[in-house]
Parts: structure tokens; sequence; C-alpha cells
């Protein structure tokens, strides 16, 4: 499934120049530095073909001639681009100087000996120089020597536009025989065997391995396999390698070449984005607004709003239309996409495993659906915000996947990689959420005592979504759940010896919430008797109207439980945050106390 819509992509994004999509006989490289050289093949010079952004040199991608460069130890030249070790018989720091100059002599015979076929000047230039270079001169161009350590290099010839290999003659006499097995095959070329393609369904040559998957967050930097087979463990009835689940060499080549536009090409950020250690690629099946939101929205939530104050206006009002179609439901769908409900959209989740590329998760469905459960994920954890101030820009409307996955570890490398999945399952498909995350957010809280914003927002949601509570966005006072109310005394209690007491370094939440919060009723006790010293404390008005408050949270108690449970500690928590906030919300501020309509 996940092959067969990837190839269905490539069609349309071939014939879209932002993509910069390679046709079958060429790819996409990062190049670092140029070879410049007269029409006669002399040196110029050696140059750094680095961009500067963000003050940092990142290479730049060009389209080249064959497919990724191939591993392995043996010798594997390119043609007309490869790495300093193979173009000019330089390496920094050479440990094996014997295998550089091998290199080089391999990429240099392999040019020669098809000079005279190819039959360009251009071409004779660059045969010209690797005739006469010496690998020794190399190390005497500075910018080169920086630029040379990693990534690859092409040819240019002084005075001409474009580089080497994009003379016409080149182009030509490589579609027509130097180019991969795929155009060998017309010929009668190749080895390898024809079958039937298990994602096109027609009969043609198969790839025996299949190009390699950029982009993803932790893979190796020369990419990683999305299908192979490398142990005879793995293999049946025979075959060997990738032969266990035959693709042919086209749809093998457009898949990967669709995936790699979408993972490391210029429209990336449109695409891909990183959940934690997870990398997450989305796409439609047609273009519309959506496609270039939906995972920024995702990942950070509607701060990219603003966010972003120097995105495009055209950038802008597509965030507009996003924010406007989940506040307004589906009348407002229309703006994003003329049949929303006829409009398929694919998520897709990857994360390294080696030299491989794993599969964390592939959703494909109608970005109506899509559209409506997004905004029931955010109607089922929406709390009420707090406002912005002068200090403080306000809790965001509608929370990230990055924000909430935060709330389960200090720090976002602690995160567990087996909450991303479930967590985007979740929101995309209107999925329970997964009970591991809320169970990390409250161990948060009884390790820290601070229960804010965000983490509330997953508990509300978990107890909504996976036990059907109705829960309010904010103070509830006629809510009899025994958790909530006291939740909602722990908070009484704290403030009530805060304003006793002002100036304390260590409250009862630092001391008690822990356990308040799990076996309240060897707890509450205890500090019910300490309330009594802290009220008498306050003044006459204030002590009044905190007695009367404690007094009616605790009247349709009957008794302290002895525990409670995962669901009970998360409507503590809400309670606490609840009656927190609205002890410093101004009276004049509306609150809303309608419980979540499912």
């Amino acid at each position: 499934m996940l092959l067969h819509a990837l190839n269905q992509l490539y069609d349309r994004l071939a014939d879209d120049a932002d993509y910069a999509v390679v046709r079958p006989g060429f790819s996409l490289q990062k190049i670092n530095f140029e070879i410049v050289l007269r029409p006669d093949g002399q040196l110029v010079t050696i140059q750094d073909a680095r961009s500067v952004v963000d003050r940092r040199a990142r290479p730049r991608q060009r389209r080249v001639l064959g497919s990724t460069k191939p591993p392995g130890s043996g010798l594997n030249p390119c043609f007309l681009w490869d790495n300093a070790q193979y173009m000019l018989g330089f390496k920094i720091d050479d440990l094996n100087p014997e295998r550089t100059a091998e290199a080089f002599a391999a990429f240099r015979d392999r040019h020669l000996s098809v000079e005279e076929a190819v039959s360009s000047e251009v071409f004779s230039a660059v045969c010209r120089f690797l005739e006469t270079w010496n690998p020794e001169s190399a190390g005497d161009f500075e910018d080169f020597v920086e630029a040379a350590t990693t990534g690859y290099g092409l040819f240019r010839i002084q005075g001409i536009d474009g580089f080497v290999h994009d003379d016409e003659n080149i182009q030509t006499w490589w579609m027509s025989r130097a180019s991969p097995r795929w155009w060998e095959a017309k010929d009668g070329g190749g080895d390898d065997p024809q079958g039937q393609c298990l994602v096109s369904g027609e009969v043609g040559f198969l790839a025996r391995t299949h190009e390699k998957v950029k982009g993803v967050r932790g893979a190796q930097p020369s990419g990683g396999a999305l299908v192979g087979f490398n142990d005879p463990a793995y293999e049946s009835y025979g075959k060997s390698q990738s032969y266990n689940a035959p693709v042919s060499e086209t749809v093998a080549f457009r898949y990967v070449t669709a995936l790699n536009a979408l993972l490391d090409g210029p429209q990336r950020d449109r695409h891909r984005v990183f959940v934690g250690e997870t990398t997450v690629v989305f796409w439609t099946g047609r273009p519309n607004p959506a496609e270039d939101i939906f995972l920024r929205f995702a990942a950070e939530g509607s701060a990219i709003a603003d966010a972003d104050t120097t995105q495009d206006e055209g950038q802008r009002q597509r965030v507009e239309l996003f924010l406007r179609a989940l506040r307004q439901g589906r009348e407002a769908y229309g703006a994003l996409d003329p049949d929303p409900d006829g409009a398929e959209y694919f998520l897709l989740g990857l994360s390294p495993n080696a030299g491989r590329v794993s599969v964390r998760f592939f959703m494909r469905g109608r970005l109506g659906a899509l559209l409506d459960n997004l905004r029931r994920h955010h109607r089922d954890i929406r709390i009420d915000p707090k406002p912005p101030s002068e200090k403080w820009r306000g809790d965001p409307e509608f929370p990230g996947v990055r924000a909430l996955l935060d709330q389960a570890a200090r720090e976002r490398k602690d995160i567990p990689p087996t909450l991303e999945a479930p967590l985007m399952r979740a929101i995309v498909t209107g999925e329970p959420y997964p009970t591991a995350l809320v169970g990390a957010v409250l161990r948060r809280i009884r390790a820290d005592r601070r229960v804010d914003y965000l983490r509330s927002c997953v508990i509300k949601g978990y107890l909504v979504r996976n036990h059907n509570m109705e829960v309010s966005m904010a103070l509830d006072p006629e809510k009899p759940d025994p958790a909530y109310r006291l939740g909602r005394l722990f908070a009484a209690l704290e403030k009530t010896q805060k304003d006793g007491l002002p100036g304390l370094n260590t409250t009862i939440r630092d001391s008690f919430y822990s356990a308040a919060s799990a076996t309240p009723g060897t707890v509450f006790p205890r500090l019910l008797r300490t309330y009594q010293h802290h009220l008498g404390k306050l003044e006459g008005g204030l002590r009044v109207t905190r007695e009367r408050l404690v007094q009616e949270i605790l009247a349709p108690l009957e008794r302290f439980p002895s525990h409670l449970t995962l669901p009970d500690q998360g409507l503590f928590a809400l309670g606490y945050y609840h009656q927190t906030r609205d002890f410093y919300t101004k009276r004049s501020e509306p609150s809303d106390h309608q419980p979540v309509q499912e």
C-alpha cells in the first residue's frame, strides 16, 4: 500500500518544478565543491560550492548523472561527479593513500574510456584535466580542503553556464548507453530476472536492491533501505535479496525518488517534521493548503500562526484558512479543498534501524475525516487557556504534538519513543489516547509537583476519550466526583497556607502532592488539621470566604478514599489545576463551566 501510494505520487511531483524530482537515470546529490576548468582542460580553481544558511555552510543539491553512489569497499566511480577521493585523488588525513590513488585511477579510466563515444568538447576538457592532474596539488586550495571533508563535487567549464554534465551531447549519450539497468534492459542488457511487479502488476526487470531513503532523523548519512533482505534467514523459495519482494526497477526508482523528494528535497519543510525519534511525512492526493500546513500544525499547534514573522503572505493566508476550518468545522473545509471528502491524505512515520528505515505507522484516508478527527482531538483536550499578558504570551489555543509529548519527560531526549506513533494515530484516526502517555505525565507531576495547562490538556483528553467522562474546560463547582473534589480541596488548602504564611519556600504541594493524589485517606486528615492553623492567620472576610469554599468542596464527600486509580489521579490533577487557576482568575474574566459534548 505504501509503495503503491509513493509510486502514484511520483508522477505528480515530477510535473512540479518546485520539487526538483529527477527522471530515471539521474539523482539529486549534495554538492560541496566545484572543479573549474578552461576549455582546454587546464585547471582554473577548485572552489567551495556551498551556500551559507544561518551562518553555516551547507551543500547545494544538484541533479547529477546516475543514482546514489553505490556502497561497498570496491572501486565504484560515478560519472562526472563523486567525492574528492575519486575526482582528485585527495582525502584529508588519508590513512590509506594507495586506496585513494586507485580510486582516482578508476575515475580517470572510466571517463577516458568513453571519450570518443561521448563526442563532446566539454567532456574532452575533463578528460584532458584527468590525464594531467597531480593529486598532490589538491591541498593547495584552502577553500576546497574545508569543503571536501564530506560531500561531492562537479565539473564546470569557465565561461559556460551550467555544469559539464548538463551538455546536450553528454545527456544524450548517457540516456542511450550509460544509464542504469532499466535503460540497459531496453537494449537487451542487464542480468536481472524478469517478473511481475507487486506494486504495478506489470512484468519487467526486477530490482535486486533498492536505492536508499534519505532525510530520516538518526539514520546513517548515506541513507537507509526501506526494502531489503540481507540475511538468508529472511529469504525464501531460493530467492535472494529484494527478489523476495519483487518490485520492478522502474517502480523502485519512482517510489524512492518520490519519498526522498518529501524527506530531503527543496519542499521538505512542507512535508516533513520530526516528532521525537520519528520522522513524520504527510502528503495529499492533490495539492491544497492543508498539505502545506497540516504537519507543522500537528507538531507545533496554533503557535505557527505567529511563530514565523517572516513567512510570506500566501503562507499566512493558508495558516488562517486551516485555523478557521478547525474553529468553524465543515462549513469552512471548502476553503482548503473543494471536495474534502474526496481528497486523500497519507501520513507516514519513519525511524532509523541500523542501515535500514523502519515504518512506524502509515495511515491514509479522506481529508474531511482527518479534519474532523483533528477538531475532535482539540475539543477533547481543550482546557480554558490562560490569557496573554505583558510577560506571558498565553497558553496555545491548539497545543501541538511536540508540546504534549514534552510533558512525558524532563527532557525531550527522554521521551519514550513508543508514545509518538500511538499519539499521532489517536489524533488522526480518533482512537483512544495511549494510556502510557497520561501515566508518564502523572509521574512527572508527582516528581516536580507542577500541574500546568499542557499537562492538564493531556489528562483531560485521556479522561474524555478513553473513559467517556464529562470534563469541563474550567472549574466545575457542581462536579461530584470525589477525586476531582479532592484536587480542588488540595488547591484550597495550599492557597490558605500561602495566604496565611506568605513568603514560604516550601508549601504543602512540595511535601504532600504525590501522596495526596495517590493515597488521600492517609494524607488529608493531617492536612485538614494544619489547615485550621493556616486559616486562623487570615483576616476576617477572607477567612469566612475560604472556610465556605472548603466546606462546599467537602460537603458531598462521605470519606477519603484509601487510594486513587490512574483515571482518578487524573481527575485529582484537573481539580487542582481548575481550582488553582480560578483563584488567580479575575472575576471579570468569563469562565466556561460547560462540559464537553460528545
